[in-house]
């Protein structure tokens, strides 16, 4: 009897998959009429879609000119609204055109659930009002956003200090660099307040304190070699940033040699986040494989997801000298039954000088044999080819980049491995050459 399980479990499957078909082409049927208008109108141009009536209490308003004018639509699955059921994190794909650059691809975010978006709105009409429903535009007028007014100089540590992981530990040094580099504004460049309009200082203020991942994209953009997308602009509650490619969990069954070259950049990446010349340490608390993209062209991988991403400033962690900041700080691995876990302490992220936590993050979560991922264990490395796995290296390096048996063994560890996975990829690029 128990030899017919599995033929019973495949017809069952194939059941289950026959009628999920028959009821989306049912709720096809049935939404006849809106599916033709979603693929005739581009609802990127309604205000009221993009959230554009509540500014200030918003993201910005810099592309709302091209959103507007229809520059920017979605590609084709986009514009069913019906499916939005299935797109909780509220990112889509769109196509922007300019006339003398073409069309391009490009990745709108809300920058939250409708939920959180829902919720944001609540806070800002309980502070005002002390009730969940109000006049959102009104409401912003009666909150900190508003109360720091153009005649403070400066925006200061104290005043936004644990709004978001961006300004867990804000250094005034930091603060300076968010403000001048804000793309919000036709008037970046000065790190002083008064120069931003009252509604361009809340949509900051706002943004660093609901989700800060475009002042991160800003403040440290592509275009001086950080590994995040490239920050286009804002309409409302859009942002529009540039499509990177593939998310990196597409290639985790593509040939060894690209996965080891794949495996060498997000080593790369956690070093040039951890150290580089500018002393700023920003530490990834979200690392799993949908939050990393590959460029169909160079192969470049890059960070997508950058809510997460706390930012502590070397500088001033030397000048103020906290107890052990010139202790190495070495992340603790934990057992975990979920999905892209780590355990850290956001504290010690800022308080120490020298810090493991973006090698341990990239070890866990993406290339040890304890990567899990959509039910998945193994990692990007996993299955290596007969010769190194029987030399052992590769799986020695990986078991003490993820739980180190000798102290600051990850330091040591992570650094043979950036060399032992370079290595192997030029040995790669060199046979494929010939």
């Amino acid at each position: 009897m128990l030899r017919f399980l599995p033929l019973k479990l495949g017809r069952l499957y194939r059941c289950l998959k026959l009628l999920f078909l028959v009821g989306l082409f049912v709720i096809l049927l049935m939404n006849t009429h809106n599916l033709f208008a979603s693929f005739q109108k581009n609802e990127l141009t309604d205000r009221r879609f993009i959230n554009l009536n509540k500014c200030p209490a918003c993201f910005g308003t810099s592309w709302c000119r091209k959103f507007m004018n229809g520059q920017v639509s979605f590609e084709t699955w986009g514009r069913l609204r019906f499916l939005d059921v299935f797109n909780v994190k509220n990112v889509y794909f769109a196509q922007y055109g300019e006339p003398r650059e073409g069309t391009r691809r490009v990745v709108l975010k809300r920058l939250g659930s409708n939920q959180e978006l829902a919720e944001i709105d609540q806070k800002i009409c309980k502070r005002a009002t002390g009730r969940p429903r109000c006049d959102l535009v009104q409401a912003m007028y009666k909150t900190e956003f508003a109360r720091i007014n153009g005649d403070v100089r400066l925006l200061t540590p104290d005043v936004v200090e644990g709004w978001s992981d961006l300004v867990h530990c804000p250094s005034q040094r930091l603060l300076d660099r968010v403000v001048r580099r804000y793309a919000e504004t036709k008037d970046s460049g000065s790190f002083l307040l008064k120069n931003l309009k009252d509604t361009e200082r809340m949509q900051l203020l706002m943004t660093l304190a609901f989700n800060p991942e475009p002042l991160v994209l800003q403040s440290f953009p592509s275009d001086e070699g950080w590994p995040f997308p490239k920050y286009l602009g804002a309409c409302g509650r859009m942002v529009a940033v540039n499509y990177v490619g593939e998310e990196l969990w597409n290639f985790y069954n593509a040939p060894w040699e690209k996965r080891v070259d794949l495996a060498r950049q997000l080593m790369d990446i956690a070093e040039q986040l951890t150290n580089n010349d500018f002393d700023f340490a920003l530490y990834l608390l979200d690392v799993s494989f949908d939050n990393f993209a590959v460029g169909p062209r160079d192969g470049k991988v890059i960070v997508v997801d950058a809510e997460n991403v706390l930012v502590a400033d070397k500088r001033l962690i030397k000048q103020n000298k906290p107890e052990s900041y010139d202790v190495w700080y070495e992340s603790r691995f934990e057992e975990c039954d979920r999905e892209a876990c780590l355990s850290f302490s956001k504290d010690s992220l800022c308080s120490r000088v020298t810090v493991d936590h973006n090698y341990y993050a990239v070890c866990q979560n993406l290339l040890s044999r304890y990567a899990t991922w959509r039910g998945t264990t193994g990692g990007l490395l996993h299955d290596p080819p007969a010769h190194i796995a029987k030399d052992g290296q590769l799986e020695a390096l990986l078991d003490e980049c993820t739980r180190p048996k000798k102290r600051y063994g990850r330091f040591q560890a992570a650094k043979e491995l950036r060399e032992y996975l370079t290595k192997l990829a030029a040995a790669s690029s060199s046979a494929t050459s010939r």
